[in-house]
């Protein structure tokens, strides 16, 4: 590693600490002949996860993409950005544990509601209406009836 400064390759590290509930390491450094300090984040590089769209196509996985979508559904709620990081979190966590290269992407739109049903409900009716593309305003008010009586958590894992 090199300092942006003065391009020196004499770096020390400060400080670290664990951030991300240990999935990742945050270090604070210091360039020894100029005193620059910077930070530098560690983070466990997993192998790609393609994503099967529902037309066939494949794609690489993105956490960037995932999480402008939960960005989107959750505008205009009180929802915090490091909820939305957590969200994300456990849902490449889950994607990884089970073991396969790749999955499909109805896989992660479950995992996606089930996070904003216990996140959020406005955010998850939101999520729930672009992802299951409701057909009718009868489809729509089936969804939110489930969310008042709780009952969507139930249903979800009966479809999977």
């Amino acid at each position: 590693m090199k300092c942006n400064q003065c391009q020196s390759d004499d770096i020390k590290v400060i400080e670290s600490r664990d951030v991300a509930e240990g999935q990742a390491i945050r270090r604070r450094r210091m360039c020894v002949p100029c005193g620059y300090r910077f930070t530098t984040y560690e983070r466990l590089e997993r192998p790609q996860l393609i994503i099967i769209k529902n037309d066939g196509t494949r794609q690489l996985f993105s956490r960037t993409k995932l999480l402008a979508g939960l960005y989107r559904a959750c505008e205009k709620t009180p929802v915090t950005t490091m909820q939305l990081e957590k969200v994300v979190d456990t849902i490449e966590q889950e994607l990884y544990a089970c073991g396969e290269q790749e999955v499909r992407s109805t896989r992660i739109g479950e995992l996606v509601m089930d996070q904003l049903a216990r996140l959020n409900e406005v955010a998850y009716v939101r999520f729930a209406s672009v992802y299951r593309r409701f057909k009718d305003i009868a489809s729509f008010e089936h969804e939110l009836s489930l969310v008042k009586e709780g009952r969507h958590r139930a249903e979800m894992k009966e479809t999977k």
